[in-house]
């Protein structure tokens, strides 16, 4: 169901009336019902995908949260006839399971996204390599809506669990929430739990100039979208289409377009999601600050696709040593 769509207007103002309409305890759950049916318009194969990572990832963060209870119980029993050394490498000890719980989570999240979504893709690569003597067939394969997007989110909350930087989140039917919000599951922005949750769970009261502000973010990302990418779309796919008939020049200027396409595009449903949230109250990430009005790359990444960048930020490059080590290091992590 695509945001410019007449189906997705339907849907959105269906959820809009019933939420400010039913009690306010019962908002998050009916946004809860509306994510799954928004899901399963798409494709009802698609809720088994999405339901085996919340599941798996609900499931472990449980675990892990049995094992910080048992440090803490057991520390406390023993606090009297345990060294510092003993309980240091208790600790650690404890620290190793979490680690291998942490590796299974992200094994089965993972590995769920590669399969999916780049088999072909790398079937295609090896055929392109060898010219088409591996033999290798392209399989029919589901790639679910928005599997990337909300990978990345459940990533996020289990790898905080870990470090201590997020209490478990008990409810199954919230973590279910976090991770299939339909506003932001098409094509982001990428949220952290503890930023989400504060707005998501909360009661809201319908306040006019929050709605109007809303719809606002919502009509401006349409522009963006339909006016000025979809118009653009159809400069450049006729062009790039056959690109041999046409001058440098011609070429040059349509990579100038194609740059504007993509980023109207990208950055709309990023307005359309965030205008959508906020018409309920709920505050989703700002997720593109004007990128190309910048003066170095560094500047250009910190500006585009924020929650994208950020997340490989905190969770790769940062977990990896960041700039805190050697030259050839660094480059590596960058």
């Amino acid at each position: 169901m695509l945001f410019t769509s007449y189906s997705f207007i339907a849907f959105m103002t269906i959820v809009f009336v019933l939420y400010y309409l039913v009690p306010k305890s019962c908002q998050w759950p009916l946004l809860l019902v509306f994510s799954y049916i928004f899901y399963f318009i798409a494709d009802p194969r698609y809720l088994i995908f999405i339901l085996v990572t919340t599941i798996s990832t609900y499931l472990i963060s449980l675990k892990m949260n049995q094992i910080n209870m048992a440090q803490d119980k057991f520390i406390k029993e023993f606090k009297g006839n345990l060294s510092r050394e003993q309980k240091k490498n208790y600790k650690s000890h404890m620290k190793h399971k979490k680690w291998i719980w942490l590796l299974i989570c992200l094994f089965i999240n993972i590995g769920i996204l590669s399969v999916t979504k780049y088999t072909n893709f790398v079937i295609q690569n090896i055929n392109d390599i060898l010219h088409g003597v591996s033999g290798l067939h392209t399989v029919n394969m589901i790639v679910p809506m928005g599997i990337s997007f909300y990978t990345f989110q459940t990533m996020g909350y289990i790898i905080d669990v870990y470090r201590g930087k997020q209490s478990v989140e008990k409810n199954f039917f919230k973590l279910a929430l976090f991770v299939s919000f339909f506003p932001q599951l098409v094509q982001g922005p990428i949220s952290r739990f503890h930023d989400l949750s504060e707005t998501l769970f909360s009661k809201h009261y319908f306040e006019s100039n929050v709605v109007v502000s809303g719809l606002m973010r919502i009509l401006w990302g349409y522009f963006k979208k339909v006016v000025i990418a979809d118009r653009l779309a159809e400069y450049v796919n006729m062009i790039y289409g056959n690109p041999e008939a046409h001058t440098g020049s011609t070429l040059a200027i349509t990579a100038v377009f194609y740059s504007f396409q993509i980023y109207a595009d990208f950055s709309g449903y990023a307005d359309m999601a965030i205008g959508s949230g906020r018409m309920m109250g709920i505050k989703l990430m700002e997720n593109f600050n004007l990128p190309y009005c910048v003066n170095s790359f560094k500047e250009f990444w910190r500006r585009w696709h924020i929650s994208l960048t950020s997340w490989f930020t905190e969770y790769v490059y940062i977990s990896m040593g960041g700039n805190r080590v050697n030259k050839a290091r660094w480059i590596l992590n960058i």
